[in-house]
């Protein structure tokens, strides 16, 4: 898990490890064999272009955008108006190109493709950072983000201002109930959790008070309520008392969220933030 995010966040290198996989994934997808529209270009033209957002938005995913001419070739100059992590204004230019005029063409969508998925998450997460400024709570995403893309969502959520759980199954322990039955107790589980990765993040999750008075004695560093009551949740927090900290997490809407903040919780957790965003609209223009 990260800090909380409170300035433009630098692309963190498990990021940035997989961008180059990203795009050429996506190339092959696109182009396969090659850009037969874009033979009926001479091979020799130039021309400039420039891509605007048709919606307000927060900008993610200038790296990828950037791979995805680099990876084409063709020698293609692309300034930025705008860098990760900014709120940008319906019809503004986000940023300009130039050079082949086939290499511009053949890469407009793969780069959009990116650009307006990462920015969608983006603006979604700002959009739930807004909703709880000043309470003290930090907004996390899930594991719940598109096959193949997990590192760029997760980034995208930084640029929003909102904060990263673990990235996957391998760097921090989630004990859920299966989990917790396959060993008999909470204290068991975690307990081998300990023994097995000393220095890995132990998070416990827990449906009913009872539960989270064993969760607490097993010496997690933190708990996770799930789909507990606004009561319950201030409940929890007057009994933990900052010995752990503590998550809730399930059901909670952009209604429900500002009053589960102000419980008292140190995080919640937002499926919501990677899964339900909308591509925001773009359109890129070749000016000649």
């Amino acid at each position: 898990m990260t800090d909380p995010v409170t300035t433009r966040p630098e692309l963190p290198e498990w990021a940035r490890a997989d961008l180059p996989g990203h795009v050429a994934a996506a190339l092959a997808e696109d182009v396969g064999s090659g850009d037969i529209t874009a033979e009926l270009i001479p091979a020799d033209a130039q021309a400039g272009a420039h891509v605007i957002t048709r919606e307000d938005m927060v900008l993610c995913g200038t790296a990828w955008v950037d791979e995805v001419f680099a990876q084409l070739g063709g020698q293609i100059s692309i300034t930025w108006q705008h860098q990760d992590g900014d709120r940008v204004n319906a019809g503004d230019t986000l940023f300009t190109l130039r050079g082949r005029t086939r290499t511009l063409l053949t890469g407009e969508r793969t780069a959009l493709n990116f650009l307006q998925t990462l920015s969608a998450v983006a603006t979604s997460a700002r959009r739930y950072a807004d909703k709880v400024a000043g309470t003290g709570v930090t907004l996390l995403d899930t594991r719940k983000t598109l096959p193949g893309l997990r590192t760029a969502q997760k980034y995208a959520v930084l640029c929003g201002g909102c904060a990263n759980h673990r990235i996957g199954l391998y760097d921090a322990f989630l004990l859920k109930e299966n989990h917790i039955a396959a060993h008999g107790s909470i204290t068991a589980a975690v307990a081998q959790a300990r023994a097995l990765y000393p220095q890995r993040w132990i998070e416990v999750e827990v449906e009913t008070s009872a539960e989270l008075e064993q969760a607490l004695d097993s010496g997690c560093d933190m708990i996770m309520l799930d789909n507990f009551s606004l009561d319950d949740m201030r409940d929890a927090v007057r009994c933990v008392d900052g010995r752990a900290k503590l998550e809730a997490s399930g059901g909670i809407t952009d209604e429900t969220l500002l009053a589960v903040a102000q419980t008292g919780v140190d995080y919640i957790s937002i499926g919501g933030l990677t899964k339900h965003v909308q591509a925001i609209d773009l359109s890129m223009r070749v000016t000649g």
